[in-house]
């Protein structure tokens, strides 16, 4: 839909290669979509230059809206933090997507996406890095759910 528009998009995260698969893979399936750039920094917290350069190419790339996939809760975080200093109108993030879109990860079965159950799949096929999201954090986020409902949620 943003290829007549003119947008130019900027697709930041994933593994080594895994942007640029993702833009040739949009390349094809939509034509005249515009990349502005791509980029895919380290898995680790960049140091206060890299971090710089990287708003600087994102910034000098024009593009109008950044496709972030670090994964949740560090995407959200990331986005976050540099939202002031990002010259870019719409900023998404998307975690798995690009894996998905590359095809550098299957995606959980039909049947357990259309019944609400990916993050299960995704659970028991990396329980190592994912446990805590899950059975943690969607704990918390459920707890203040029904305490926010109940009115009992101080905010602050």
């Amino acid at each position: 839909m943003t290829a007549p528009k003119g947008y130019r998009h900027f697709l930041l995260g994933g593994h080594p290669g895994v942007p640029e698969a993702v833009a040739a893979r949009l390349a094809r399936s939509c034509p005249g979509i515009q990349i502005a750039g791509t980029c895919s920094p380290p898995f680790r917290a960049l140091t206060a230059a890299e971090q710089s350069v990287l708003i600087t190419q994102i910034n000098d790339s024009g593009a109008d809206v950044l496709w972030v996939a670090f994964g949740c809760p560090k995407q959200e975080l990331w986005m976050f933090e540099n939202r002031d200093r990002l010259n870019v109108p719409v900023i998404a993030g998307v975690g798995q997507a690009f894996d998905l879109y590359s095809g550098r990860v299957r995606p959980a079965p039909r049947w357990t996406r259309d019944h609400g159950l990916e993050w299960a799949y995704r659970l028991l096929s990396n329980p190592r890095r994912l446990w805590r999201r899950y059975l943690v954090y969607n704990t918390q986020f459920l707890y203040c759910l029904v305490l926010d409902g109940l009115g009992l949620l101080e905010r602050g």
